[in-house]
């Protein structure tokens, strides 16, 4: 029997791609922020953690409006909405003066860079098809990484010209990226059908609706435990290796280590994931993060910190993409928004509530009984995939062999 012909994605897709990789690569407010806090205006530690906070707190706001307004309203005028939102706002907290102006516009942000999300998921999922869905997502993946990769190697060169110079290149790169949509990207909400007696018109979606699609529900439990374990690089993990007695220095390296191999290895490793069934992609990536997390509680040396980032990068680059398709695989056309939405919600809520409660456990336990917890939770998340779909698995899963995706 003949190869089936290969598939291309369509151009829509790589524009859309294109303006993640240029938002991404010149987000230098976030990864700044504690640091311009704390020594360019002089504010605490926890001050610039109240205003992190309150970031996320925006964030959870605005993948819920997203959603909502991505169904409404369409992909293209929400996209547009946040990208100009958030390209003021960040142009706005680099001349703010006053801590409450600076705790608006932090919140402000939050809200207009997530309420985007929902609806750039949409849209790829509108515009590419089913089969080509898990590549997508791990290219537009690999585009986020390699964005943030360029933007951490020149935020230090700009820095050196004042920390407004990262608030005003930012801002410009997301208005770029709402030009490159605005010039190149139509809008693909799919329009209803007219009812007719053998089809009656759809039932109105809501929030309510996605809150009641307990499968979906179940999905986003499961990736909140997983994204609660993602945080603790940036929370536990520094802490682990300072008590180990590794320098600054040494803690930077083990962190480049997740980008250089999400950037080298993430479109390898799509190559083999995408043709195996779903569960057992998730399962197997949580079930490395949940390792890597015992590593981390045991490690004691460069090396081991390194091999436990090696085995936690693994699991986030077979995780992550496949998570993201498997949205619009249980999403109805019209509601593909609001599914999106409380997605990216999972995301906001583990951003927010893991560092307060992982301090907590840890100023109480330490830091090995919080790698332990995370190390359960790993596990709980892996066997839950494969109960979630044991009984049927969505469309854009389990491929037959015949198919394949290209890679161009």
């Amino acid at each position: 029997m003949s190869a089936q012909p290969r598939q291309q994605l369509p151009r829509g897709f790589w524009w859309l791609w294109a303006s993640t990789l240029v938002n991404r690569a010149g987000l230098f407010v976030l990864p700044f922020l504690t640091l311009y806090l704390t020594v360019e205006r002089g504010y605490s530690a926890t001050t610039a953690g109240v205003m992190v906070a309150l970031y996320s707190l925006g964030g959870i706001l605005g993948s819920l409006a997203g959603g909502s307004l991505t169904d409404r309203w369409g992909r293209r005028p929400t996209m547009l909405t946040g990208q100009l939102g958030a390209a003021a706002f960040t142009l706005g907290l680099g001349f703010a003066e006053h801590l409450a102006m600076i705790a608006l516009l932090m919140t402000a942000l939050g809200v207009t860079l997530k309420m985007s999300q929902p609806a750039m998921g949409a849209m790829l999922a509108d515009i590419v098809p089913a089969e080509a869905r898990p590549r997508a997502y791990s290219l537009n993946y690999w585009a986020l990484n390699l964005g943030f990769s360029v933007s951490a190697l020149s935020a230090g060169a700009l820095a050196t010209f004042g920390y407004v110079t990262l608030y005003v290149v930012d801002a410009a790169t997301t208005l770029l990226c709402a030009l490159l949509v605005f010039l190149k990207l139509p809008e693909t909400r799919p329009e209803k059908p007219p009812a007719t007696a053998r089809a009656p018109e759809a039932p109105r979606a809501s929030m309510a609706t996605v809150l009641r699609d307990r499968r979906f529900m179940c999905l986003v439990g499961l990736n909140l435990l997983v994204v609660m374990v993602f945080t603790q690089r940036h929370v536990a993990l520094p802490l682990s290796t300072a008590e180990a007695g590794l320098s600054t220095t040494e803690y930077g390296t083990v962190a480049a280590v997740n980008g250089v191999m999400i950037v080298t290895l993430q479109l390898l490793v799509t190559r083999y994931t995408r043709i195996r069934l779903a569960h057992r992609v998730l399962g197997a990536g949580a079930l490395l993060v949940g390792a890597s997390a015992v590593l981390n509680a045991t490690a004691d040396t460069l090396l081991l910190f390194c091999l436990a980032a090696v085995v936690y990068t693994l699991g986030e680059i077979v995780y992550v993409p496949t998570s993201e398709a498997q949205v619009p695989a249980m999403a109805p056309a019209h509601a593909r928004g609001r599914y999106e939405g409380v997605m990216v919600l999972s995301w906001s809520v583990g951003g927010f509530v893991a560092p307060l409660t992982s301090g907590v456990v840890i100023d109480a336990y330490g830091t090995d009984a919080l790698w332990a917890v995370c190390t359960v939770f790993g596990v709980l998340a892996a066997l839950g995939y494969v109960a979630l779909f044991r009984t049927r698995a969505p469309r854009d899963t389990a491929p037959p062999p015949v198919r394949t995706v290209p890679q161009e």
